[in-house]
């Protein structure tokens, strides 16, 4: 989504700057789980274990677009990473190894030693290597690729979803595009879902666990970085299906309890992005599999429509069978 403001880092100090292999040594090198060789050297050396594959992923932050001048540092480390493992979560895969290229227009030390704090908090929490990358003077970029693994031939990727299929949404999709508008001063929000929409927005939980747990049940998936709505009409392309949407089905209750508009309520939930919750199709026949998983996880999965046989068509149905319109875009960074 994008933000209307350019950060910059605050000026360096006058005094001679740490050249970037100070910069790497003292914030970017930690001891490894399971790298052969990680930061320092002119390539990362890893070991695939027996009966996976990779799975690889990258993803970018730029200033003025992913973030606000002032976020702070800390948020936004954690979130360069988080961001990354949620790609894996949505392909069932476990997250091994990151590769972060970094651009600063200048070196604050406190800045970057901030950053790499929730780099790393995010890095312990998830099971991920910092294995190399790249540091340069530049406009404030984070770019970051992430490698995992995942059984031979379990990844669930976006093309399995058949006519029939149940259409599942985790967690609460909405929050972060509210905690966007809020910061924006768009909407105001009781305090209490201020400071919830705002942290959905600056530190996302990827769902590694329920991606996972998955494999084998979701017939397709992905995760929502850019709107339920644009991000499911992926899932159809890829799968050459339509879908159905019950309105009734939406969890809008969570969206409303922060004060926000109940006539834009909708809107965040189907067109806001940034969530990061897994949206995915699974037969019929699993959701007494899906009901015991989300009880497990303590994760909620909400059962929201279904798949049908009209390729790229999608519906939103009121709870009466009328038919609501809807914007199927989502957030697309050329529109």
């Amino acid at each position: 989504m994008p933000c209307p403001t350019d950060p910059a880092l605050p000026a360096a100090p006058s005094s001679a700057p740490p050249s970037e292999f100070d910069l790497i040594r003292r914030h970017f090198t930690r001891n490894a789980r399971h790298t052969d060789l990680a930061v320092g050297d002119d390539a990362a050396l890893v070991r695939a274990r027996p009966g996976m594959q990779l799975a690889i992923s990258t993803d970018m932050l730029v200033s003025g677009t992913h973030f606000f001048a002032g976020t702070d540092p800390e948020d936004l480390g954690w979130k360069t990473l988080a961001v990354n493992v949620s790609d894996l979560a949505a392909m069932g895969a476990e997250p091994r190894w990151a590769f972060l290229a970094l651009a600063l227009p200048a070196v604050d030390e406190a800045w970057i030693a901030a950053f790499a704090r929730g780099l790393f908090a995010c890095a312990d929490a998830f099971g991920v290597d910092l294995a190399g990358g790249d540091t340069t003077r530049g406009p404030l970029n984070l770019s970051l690729t992430i490698v995992g693994e995942v059984p031979q031939g379990e990844a669930v990727t976006r093309a399995g979803a058949r006519p029939g299929d149940d259409l599942w949404i985790s967690g609460q999709p909405g929050l972060a595009a509210l905690g966007l508008a809020a910061l924006r001063g768009e909407v105001v929000l009781n305090d209490a879902g201020r400071r919830h929409c705002v942290a959905a927005l600056q530190r996302p939980q990827p769902r590694l666990a329920l991606g996972q747990a998955l494999r084998g049940l979701a017939s397709a998936m992905l995760d929502v970085s850019d709107g339920l709505l644009g991000d499911l009409s992926h899932i159809l392309a890829r799968s050459g299906v339509g879908a159905v949407i019950n309105a009734g089905a939406l969890p809008l209750a969570a969206l409303r309890a922060t004060g926000a508009p109940d006539d834009r309520a909708l809107s965040f939930l189907l067109s806001g992005g940034d969530d990061y919750e897994l949206l995915f199709t699974a037969r019929a026949d699993a959701r007494a599999g899906l009901d015991a998983l989300s009880h497990r996880l303590g994760q909620p999965l909400h059962r929201i429509g279904h798949i049908t046989a009209q390729a790229g068509e999608c519906l939103l149905l009121a709870t009466d069978g009328r038919r609501l319109a809807l914007d199927a875009a989502g957030y697309d960074h050329f529109a």
